[in-house]
């Protein structure tokens, strides 16, 4: 990977910057799963210390986009025949239930109108994908007694969302009405800032442990935790058993 040198910058904020350079090289396919990634060539590559980017490695291996190898060698991860198999088990699961609720709603031949004109607008190859979707709905326009569950992804928007009280009111009425809620990654902030994180046991990106513990929570590093309604995961390797364990709530919610 060509990177250029990184400026004379503070520890933390040196590890930031080569957190996002590799993991950007990761996943723009810059290096092929199965490859290894040498601390000494990266650090010449950044102009930074080895000891700044085993930390930036520690915190991919946590993400899942890295592995220790033989003789502790980190490698880009690849995911198991297994793995893949549960992603796809919970894709099908996920598409199966839209077809069902979609076959079964008053509003079907509406609702497949919508679908067809957003996929013709999504095949247009001049305009950008990213200029191509639109929101749904703003906060402002969301009712949440009208859906059965809710699916907090991970990123750094929950660090943004949770200061929104508009977001974290709507977040606040899944909890107290005990509606099955997803939370990946940095997702379980927004948990915590509705108030719903207190005498739980939990999951997250391993980094926020703290904040899991302030807010009253048990924080446990799993590749899946289910407590009550709640359905928390350590980040994205983890979304065929988050998937699996959420979609299994909303049915028993469906059926009992």
């Amino acid at each position: 990977m060509a990177a250029e040198t990184l400026p004379n910058l503070d520890r933390a904020t040196l590890r930031e910057r080569a957190l996002r350079a590799l993991r950007s090289a990761i996943t723009g396919g810059q290096y092929e799963p199965g490859d290894h990634l040498g601390e000494l060539e990266l650090a010449t590559q950044l102009g930074i210390s080895r000891g700044t980017v085993r930390e930036a490695l520690r915190h991919l291996e946590q993400e899942g986009l890295v592995t220790a190898g033989q003789r502790g060698m980190l490698r880009v991860n690849k995911l198991s025949p297994q793995e893949i198999k549960g992603l796809y088990l919970v894709r099908a699961a996920l598409e199966g239930l839209a077809v069902t609720t979609l076959i079964h709603s008053p509003v079907r031949d509406e609702a497949v109108a919508a679908l067809r004109s957003a996929v013709t607008a999504l095949s247009d190859p001049g305009i950008d994908l990213s200029h191509r979707v639109e929101a749904d709905l703003g906060l402002d326009e969301v009712d949440p007694t009208i859906y059965q569950g809710l699916v907090l992804p991970g990123g750094r928007a929950p660090e943004y969302l949770r200061n929104r009280p508009k977001a974290v009111s709507i977040v606040r009425h899944f909890v107290e009405s005990d509606k099955p809620i997803a939370a990946n990654c940095h997702g379980p902030l927004l948990l915590m800032a509705a108030g719903g994180a207190q005498g739980k046991t939990m999951t997250g990106y391993p980094d926020l442990e703290l904040d899991f513990r302030a807010a009253g929570a048990e924080f446990v590093n799993r590749e899946v935790v289910v407590d009550g309604s709640f359905v928390t995961v350590r980040g994205w390797p983890d979304n065929g058993p988050w998937m699996r364990e959420f979609v299994r709530l909303i049915k028993a919610r469906q059926t009992g």
